[in-house]
């Protein structure tokens, strides 16, 4: 049983690692392109935030919603002239890395796709892609990650794309 529960362990963390190694090549890319702004919030941030005493029922949603949290990056450049072909590269590396389409949001000014990496119904990471004109965002959150109490708070979180989650809500 011991053996079992060891080889269950191994594949779940291999599955979640490639995942991860996946997206973070994507970050990895434009790592040193000035033209982009990276953000990376780690665990550690996180559990900061879950330290502090919630004032109301939203902090204690927030609170709660990113106790599980593991990271945060992001991935964004406003003004540059290839945003369409950054855009249509990401969305190509992911095909066939494990990744479902959740949602996409197209309208003239800018194409918006999320996708989930899911682990026995558990959603352990959460990917923005979006472009048009000339920006790009990228933006993955990992952890143990509720959608709607994600929604919820992303509007707080003034995240280009995020705002695209109030669909998932009912709200």
């Amino acid at each position: 049983m011991r053996t079992l529960t060891t080889l269950i362990l191994i594949a779940f963390i291999s599955i979640t690692t490639v995942a991860q190694t996946g997206v973070n090549k994507l970050f990895e890319k434009y790592e040193n392109d000035e033209r982009f702004t990276k953000v990376n919030v780690n665990s550690r941030m996180f559990s900061l935030f879950t330290e502090l005493e919630p004032g109301d029922e939203n902090e204690e949603e927030f609170l709660e919603a990113i106790s599980k949290i593991e990271g945060l990056k992001v991935l964004s450049a406003d003004s540059i002239d290839d945003a369409e072909k950054h855009f249509k590269d990401a969305v190509a590396s992911l095909k066939g890395k494990g990744y479902e389409e959740l949602m996409s949001v197209k309208d003239a000014d800018q194409d918006v796709f999320f996708y989930i990496q899911e682990s026995k119904g558990i959603i352990n990471e959460l990917l923005l892609v979006a472009g048009g004109g000339h920006e790009f965002n990228l933006v993955t959150l990992y952890g143990e990650i509720d959608l709607k109490k994600i929604s919820r708070i992303s509007k707080s979180l003034n995240i280009k794309g995020l705002d695209k989650l109030k669909n998932l809500d009912g709200n």
